[in-house]
């Protein structure tokens, strides 16, 4: 068929993924609380491209991330990197296929080893991996410092006399060392300045172009993920409610959660806004212990009806791919 566009490449592919905490057999009080910190999310990752998951705090999105790159135990559900089940690997197996996937952490000041010089940070995961000879490796680490925008010479100092800026650099270089083929990025610019997180993201954005990297990206911030990310998954007590690409999104959200949060970002076109109806979001979100029967949402949704308190909505494709778990959107 010449006419039929051609599917991307699936680089990464999430099938309902399940993270439990708890629920096992104490000796004296018996079985103790399950928290559904993950319940069940399905997602695709195209080749080159940067997926985003956005949530409230305490919504899933970081586990979800820890799962995927098995620091956190999988209750259920399967992850499959490039054609990969690593969800399925254990120990050396799995301990094989760890350069194909890395990670940028939320914090640079605690995610660099103080003691080690910045050199060895970068080089820690070539050496781990043995790859490559001891020059390949000592070019290897030049190359990638002038790649994230460090001077080659600065391989001698230590985390501490870098600004942060400079240390998530560093740790963009540490992630790219072993050319991974997913780079989870945990909330990378959330403790950097507004000004040096625009710089740190067009670097992202740069490297991405120049390397065909793809990022799973972890946020909480909507202006970040506007800016970065392609396909943008919407997260609220454990399970993605909304999912389309990132201009679908934003200019078209269609469920309540989503909207509340759109609103909640601060805006200079704040009368244009006032024109729209508005939805702000009531109350805390229910126990991840004690979930409610119907929609997780409906105890805060203002539009929610007798239907949403019994019964879970699925998430369903509406139209061009904008998946949506509500009864009324």
């Amino acid at each position: 068929m010449s006419g039929a566009q051609a599917k991307p490449d699936i680089a990464l592919r999430v099938e309902d993924l399940k993270v439990h905490f708890g629920g096992k057999k104490r000796f004296f009080s018996g079985y103790a609380n399950t928290v559904h910190a993950v319940d069940g999310v399905s997602f695709e990752v195209p080749a080159g491209k940067t997926f985003g998951i956005v949530g409230e705090s305490g919504s899933g999105k970081s586990t979800t991330a820890l799962a995927i790159l098995r620091l956190a135990p999988i209750t259920s559900g399967k992850v499959v990197l490039g054609d990969t089940v690593i969800s399925d690997l254990e120990k050396e197996e799995l301990r094989s296929e760890r350069s194909r996937f890395q990670i940028v952490f939320q914090d640079p000041y605690s995610s660099l080893d103080p003691r080690k010089r910045a050199g060895a940070i970068v080089r820690e995961p070539l050496e781990l991996m043995k790859i490559g000879t001891l020059k390949e490796r000592d070019e290897k680490v030049a190359a990638l410092f002038v790649q994230v925008g460090l001077r080659p010479e600065q391989q001698a100092l230590f985390p501490h006399q870098f600004s942060g800026g400079q240390r998530q650099r560093l740790g963009l270089a540490r992630a790219l060392s072993t050319r991974p083929e997913l780079i989870v990025c945990d909330e990378p610019v959330s403790a950097l300045d507004v000004a040096i997180q625009a710089q740190i993201l067009n670097l992202m954005a740069d490297l991405q172009k120049q390397l065909g990297l793809t990022y799973l990206f972890i946020s909480h911030d909507l202006g970040v993920v506007q800016h970065i990310c392609d396909i943008v998954a919407v997260m609220y007590l454990g399970q993605i409610v909304e999912q389309a690409d990132r201009v679908s999104l934003f200019t078209n959200p269609r469920h309540p959660y989503t909207k509340a949060l759109l609103e909640a970002v601060p805006s200079v076109h704040q009368n244009k806004r006032n024109r729209r109806e508005r939805i702000r979001l009531v109350g805390d979100p229910p126990s991840p212990i004690n979930l409610p029967k119907g929609c997780r949402f409906a105890s805060r949704c203002p539009v929610a009806e007798a239907r949403c308190h019994q019964e879970a909505p699925p998430l369903l494709e509406k139209e061009n791919g904008h998946q949506v778990a509500c009864f009324l959107a």
